[in-house]
């Protein structure tokens, strides 16, 4: 039995894309068992549910699991989950770094494992586990709090079971670019199951703008992002802002005020949007998943997937020494996009 554990849309997104991969030329998905684990705030909740229908859909068993309902909310799914786990052939997840996927990982025998993209942090897993490193998110910065220190061994016993063996296989599904350790096999994702079910898109004259939630996780200055933002709508003729599902809506009325751009919560992640359409001849971002993932999702169309750098003078205090470096590298490593000349991006801190 495969099973696969979501956090977020865009995992339970690249379990279809696996399961559709894993399925064969008959273009039908591979069995597989998913056990949704919402997070709290209400447009990954939405979008979840969602995807969950579109899942449904495929004939895929959905299982709905409120993990995060208060103090006894984990211990009580630990143990409703005990039967599945033991039972799997298969574990698939999408987000390595999860304290909750981690601890899960904990109770697995399973000897086959298969990471799926939670987006660019697939490229800082794979590089960690490469390095032989512990297993931390690319912004967070500082020492070990006193929440680490007591999951300390969990994450161990984790980062033990992405180590491929005599006993394990690990397998990373994966759309970014990485060098995967020894003895993990790399399959692409080229979003066929996507480019299958929907599309192609209509296509708007105008060019179209897709957030980050860069501000919110405290990389980057909001009132720098704000100008940035503004500059790259007058210059492209944009219109619509994609907001990223993780954006506060405090600062999207700002955006909103600033730049009169319409704000779209999408229902869906933006692979799924796009492909559906309609959707602008360009398409900007920043240095994001999308920068890699849009490009195949369209594959066939005629809509340029243009990026924009982030400036230094971008970053905020709260930054992690490693963040220039990571957004850099996301974007030095996104094939068939338009990187925008160095001289627009300098424009764009000075707007």
């Amino acid at each position: 039995m495969n099973l696969a554990f979501v956090e977020s849309p865009v995992q339970l997104l690249n379990v279809l894309e696996w399961a559709f991969t894993e399925g064969g030329d008959d273009h039908v998905l591979a069995d597989i068992t998913v056990v949704v684990l919402p997070p709290v705030d209400p447009m990954s909740r939405g979008q979840l549910r969602r995807m969950a229908e579109l899942a449904r859909d495929e004939g895929v068993n959905v299982r709905w699991q409120e993990a995060r309902g208060g103090a006894g909310a984990p211990l009580k799914t630990l143990r409703a989950l005990t039967g599945l786990l033991r039972r799997a052939d298969r574990i698939v997840i999408g987000d390595p770094f999860s304290r909750y996927v981690q601890l899960l990982l904990s109770m697995v025998r399973a000897r086959r494992l298969t990471v799926v993209d939670d987006g660019t942090a697939t490229m800082e897993f794979v590089a960690q586990l490469a390095r032989g490193e512990r297993l931390v998110r690319w912004h967070r910065r500082g020492s070990s709090g006193p929440r680490d220190l007591i999951l300390a061994p969990v994450t161990a016993t984790a980062r033990r079971r992405f180590t491929p063996s005599s006993t394990r296989e690990v397998e990373v599904f994966t759309a970014m670019p990485v060098e995967a350790p020894a003895g993990v096999t790399v399959t692409p994702n080229t979003f066929a199951w996507t480019r299958a079910r929907f599309g192609p898109p209509l296509l708007t004259r105008g060019a179209d703008l897709v957030g980050t939630s860069l501000v919110e996780t405290g990389v980057i200055d909001q009132a720098q992002y704000l100008e940035a933002v503004a500059a790259l709508a007058r210059a492209h003729g944009a219109t619509r802002y994609f907001a990223h599902r993780r954006e506060s809506a405090d600062k999207l009325h700002a955006l909103e005020a600033a730049t009169g751009l319409e704000i779209v919560r999408p229902d869906l992640p933006l692979e799924l949007i796009a492909r559906r359409g309609p959707i602008g001849r360009t398409v900007l971002s920043f240095p994001s998943t999308v920068v890699h993932t849009l490009p195949l999702a369209l594959a066939g169309t005629e809509v340029k997937v243009a990026v924009c750098d982030i400036a230094p003078e971008w970053l905020r205090d709260t930054a992690s020494p490693r963040a220039q470096g990571f957004l850099s590298g996301v974007t030095e490593t996104a094939r068939d996009v338009q990187r925008l000349a160095p001289w627009r991006a300098t424009a764009v801190t000075e707007a």
